[in-house]
């Protein structure tokens, strides 16, 4: 996948680790479907996150300072863009009425399916960059464009109704209605049918790839080590499903949080397109994108969004 600190001992090694970690969490601790508590999900996000600072801690010692803050901001621009993802699986879940014990199976399944597609992402974004150097402008734009397009978004609120990927689902893939447990499909007189939860799951899928479009060219504005960004790609992805858990409750109050992302996008397409003028120290892109969240967290914090189900009172 290209030159880096990656060797293929690492890459197989990390590889082998994330498949025990997914392993150990659906086979031991989450065989049986049940309704994930706020502590449980506290928990798993503590681990998660500890798991990520224990790995950069390895990158600094291996590979030195500049390695290390490359992976750090990576992870911090992938787990506030993230949570992005929360606010989209909060409401299919609401839109599709899915049972409090079977979210975690989905989105288990859903983050296992966003692994591979972002391994497929990082890799083709790593040969673009090394066969044709100017692709970074056009990634550097796009994520202006981005940022611009979040800063200038209205809270609307999403239609899952009018989401193009639901309406293939409904037209071409036979479904029934109701909930059938974890299956994610069931027979019926000789054929299969979908259940509600494989349309959440693709959809899920489907919503995870437009994600990856800003998320991953984000990461390139740092480092274009691609052992970094796959691995602070995935520790920030890992965590997710906890992190939904934790948070859900709370996603409603977080209304300046498109405000940081979309500086921090901004931000980081800027570097980009300047990249072979100004060289940014990667301690000065940390404290930019630091900053930018912590200011649009304290705001959403004191002067929170409605609670979720709650009337909106205009501004």
């Amino acid at each position: 996948m290209g030159a880096g600190i990656g060797t293929p001992e690492l890459w197989v090694g990390f590889i082998i680790f994330v498949l025990a970690m997914l392993a150990l969490d659906l086979g031991v601790f989450h065989r049986k479907a049940h309704e994930v508590s706020v502590r449980e999900a506290f928990v798993w996000s503590v681990v998660w996150i500890t798991l990520a600072l224990v790995f950069n801690v390895g990158i600094y010692h291996w590979f030195g300072r500049e390695r290390a803050l490359e992976f750090f901001t990576g992870y911090l621009i992938e787990k506030a863009l993230s949570v992005d993802n929360l606010f989209v699986f909060l409401v299919l879940f609401t839109y599709f009425a899915v049972p409090g014990a079977l979210r975690h199976r989905v989105l288990f399944w859903g983050i296992l399916g966003a692994l591979v597609m972002r391994a497929l992402f990082i890799a083709a974004g790593t040969a673009l960059i090394a066969a044709f150097h100017w692709i970074l402008y056009v990634f550097g734009a796009f994520l202006i464009f981005t940022g611009l397009k979040l800063l200038a978004a209205r809270d609307e609120g999403i239609e899952p109704e009018r989401n193009p990927v639901l309406r293939l689902i409904r037209r071409f893939l036979p479904s029934v209605p109701e909930y059938h447990g974890t299956h994610f499909v069931v027979k019926r007189a000789g054929r299969w049918y979908a259940t509600p939860l494989l349309a959440v799951l693709i959809i899920i899928e489907a919503t995870d790839i437009v994600f990856a479009l800003d998320s991953i060219p984000a990461v390139f504005a740092i480092t274009r080590d691609p052992f970094i960004v796959f691995t602070s790609n995935i520790f920030a992805v890992l965590g997710l499903r906890a992190l939904f858990f934790l948070l859900a409750g709370m996603l409603g109050r977080f209304r300046y949080l498109k405000v940081g992302l979309g500086l921090v996008l901004a931000f980081v397409g800027t570097k980009m397109l300047l990249i072979d003028l100004v060289r940014v120290p990667i301690a000065l892109s940390l404290g930019v994108i630091a900053l930018l969240l912590s200011l649009s967290v304290a705001a959403s914090l004191l002067r929170p969004g409605p609670a979720p189900g709650a009337p909106v009172e205009p501004d």
